[in-house]
């Protein structure tokens, strides 16, 4: 028996929201989708540890150590995020280079250059202004909440994308909690480095 495979920008995908469509459209708007949930993955969550983080740090009852550090750290926490896309696109192109999928891997060029700006929240004059770094992941949050509007607003066959959207907002929550987690602890590693090492030079 021969079988004959085709090119990718031939094959025919059979989907539940895309059947029989045959298929540089279907290919075009399948990746951009995927696309669209990997930014999804890594920005949507942080506005909500943004405002979790803010309100704790306004809690009078709340540890002042983690209120500073935690408020203190969020651009940096969010830098890490961004930095981790960064890490994730150029893995995407070298994987792209080695097998001829470069073109697909870049179906929406504006929302990946807007990703990779959460990298210069390294620096410290932005870091300073914690609402910048809101006003970036907002644009990923809008998209989840667009794609929310649309499965409830128009007709689909597909009922388990509303979950697929959950579960990546859900796990954006955990990469940038982990995140935000990751650099406190950096943080008081280094402190109290630094106090012991005070303490042994008195």
């Amino acid at each position: 028996m021969n079988i004959n495979i085709l090119p990718l920008n031939q094959r025919i995908y059979k989907t539940p929201l895309h059947k029989n469509i045959p298929n540089n459209k279907m290919d075009n708007s399948f990746f951009a989708y995927l696309q669209h949930l990997e930014m999804m993955a890594f920005f949507s969550g942080y506005p909500l540890i943004y405002a979790v983080v803010l309100f704790v740090s306004g809690n009078k009852q709340s540890v002042n150590n983690f209120r500073n550090r935690g408020a203190s750290l969020l651009p940096y926490a969010y830098a890490l995020v961004g930095t981790l896309f960064v890490g994730f696109q150029l893995k995407k192109i070298l994987i792209g280079y080695s097998d001829g999928s470069i073109n697909i891997s870049f179906q929406q060029p504006l929302l990946i250059i807007w990703g990779l700006l959460a990298i210069f929240f390294w620096i410290p004059a932005l870091a300073k202004k914690k609402a910048l770094g809101l006003a970036h992941s907002s644009i990923f949050f809008f998209l989840l909440l667009w794609d929310i509007f649309m499965q409830k607003t128009l007709p689909s066959d597909n009922g388990n994308l509303l979950a697929n959207d959950m579960k990546i907002y859900t796990g954006s929550l955990l990469l940038n909690a982990t995140s935000l987690g990751f650099m406190v602890l950096i943080i008081y590693i280094f402190n109290r480095y630094s106090q012991r090492k005070n303490a042994i030079g008195r």
